[in-house]
């Protein structure tokens, strides 16, 4: 056995997936082995969570049945609904999604059953209440009225009807589909490699999506789309961020939203994101958050020769649509669900506990001197 330590298992092939791939012959991400990006262009959300989960592609009676099971699954229980009402209003948004998701554990009466078809129903019914809980939250914190979802709306659709009461133009909603596409599954990411380290435990579906949603919340993974925004609004404005971040990276400052641990070249889904960006700052007719990412996009790629990831044009892009910057990774998570779900039921399907050793380096074989020799 090589005592060779690989921290953060970098490089370590742990299991297999025909979840997703970063395809270098083609320099893109691939769900199911279409690209991100082709889905991006020619399917809505629904479709791509279809995919991630089933395999394939839905035909027009796979998406219809797929999306009436969602829109049958979202209302919340009325207990749920009053546990929302009392959370801290300054609470996390990510906090409260682990937390609903772990309710919704302790209401299901499947929860004990980890068969293929359980988790399945488990699944639709995680992935149509999570993004209703947070949008009742949202209004919440904010002293307003919880607006119940409606069935006769798309899964975007409804989660801008439920945050902010009224239904975006068609651009905006097409450029959060395209977003949550984008997010929706990255194979062994942080959070995905935690739940399948749960579930091959045998835990339960809903432990192991809250367990990943604690992962996520941490800025190195998803809270880097909020740390983006934090960094533009420290900026202020276009004619301070040249200075601002060369004055950062003589600093030696961390700077978010940039670098991926795959991509060395360019994160492939930057293109698409950034020109959905373009798009929503086009019809909110806002140009000052495109013009600071082209300038600290510039003095990073020529300085450090370090490229955007995809948080870097989702961040802001959020924020012109009006979602509260702590909410951007919650997006983040309503997406995920589809593919740590795919990635749950994979590992229940072949699963081995995944226990990792570690080299020792404390103190040798020591004896105990008892307390009054102490």
């Amino acid at each position: 056995m090589s005592d060779e330590i690989k921290k953060g298992l970098l490089g370590i092939v742990v299991d297999e997936t025909e979840v997703s791939k970063v395809m270098p012959e083609i320099n893109s991400l691939t769900y199911r082995g279409y690209a991100a990006q082709d889905l991006c262009a020619k399917c809505k959300f629904e479709e791509v969570a279809y995919l991630i989960l089933n395999g394939e592609l839905p035909n027009k009676s796979q998406l219809k049945k797929f999306e009436n099971q969602e829109r049958k699954e979202r209302k919340l229980s009325n207990t749920l609904l009053q546990d929302i009402r009392r959370f801290p209003r300054n609470a996390h948004p990510m906090d409260v999604a682990r937390t609903t998701v772990s309710i919704m554990g302790l209401e299901d009466k499947e929860t004990k059953d980890n068969s293929p078809t359980a988790n399945m129903r488990k699944v639709m019914r995680i992935f149509a209440k999570t993004p209703v809980a947070l949008a009742a939250f949202y209004r919440v914190r904010k002293g307003k009225k919880i607006i119940p979802p409606k069935k006769n709306l798309s899964f975007s659709e409804n989660f801008f009807h439920m945050c902010f009461g009224k239904v975006p133009d068609k651009e905006i909603v097409k450029a959060f589909d395209v977003s949550l596409i984008l997010y929706a599954e990255h194979s062994f990411n942080v959070s995905t490699f935690t739940a399948r380290t749960i579930t091959s435990s045998l835990s339960d579906i809903h432990g192991a999506i809250t367990g990943a949603i604690a992962s996520l919340k941490g800025p190195l993974h998803g809270g880097a789309n909020e740390e983006v925004m934090h960094m533009m609004n420290k900026i202020k404005k276009p004619e301070y961020a040249f200075k601002w971040i060369n004055k950062a990276l003589d600093n030696k400052d961390v700077v978010m939203g940039f670098g991926h641990r795959v991509y060395k070249s360019g994160d492939s889904r930057v293109p698409t994101m950034r020109e959905y960006f373009g798009k929503v700052a086009r019809l909110k007719k806002d140009k000052k958050f495109e013009k600071i990412y082209n300038i600290v996009e510039k003095v990073m790629i020529e300085r450090k020769n370090i490229h955007p990831n995809v948080d870097y044009p989702t961040g802001p892009t959020y924020h012109l649509m009006g979602f509260d910057t702590d909410f951007f990774t919650p997006i983040f998570v309503i997406s995920r669900i589809t593919g740590w779900s795919a990635h749950i039921i994979e590992q229940h399907a072949a699963n081995k506990l995944i226990r990792p050793l570690a080299k020792y380096k404390g103190n040798q074989h020591r004896k105990v001197v008892r307390l009054n020799q102490r």
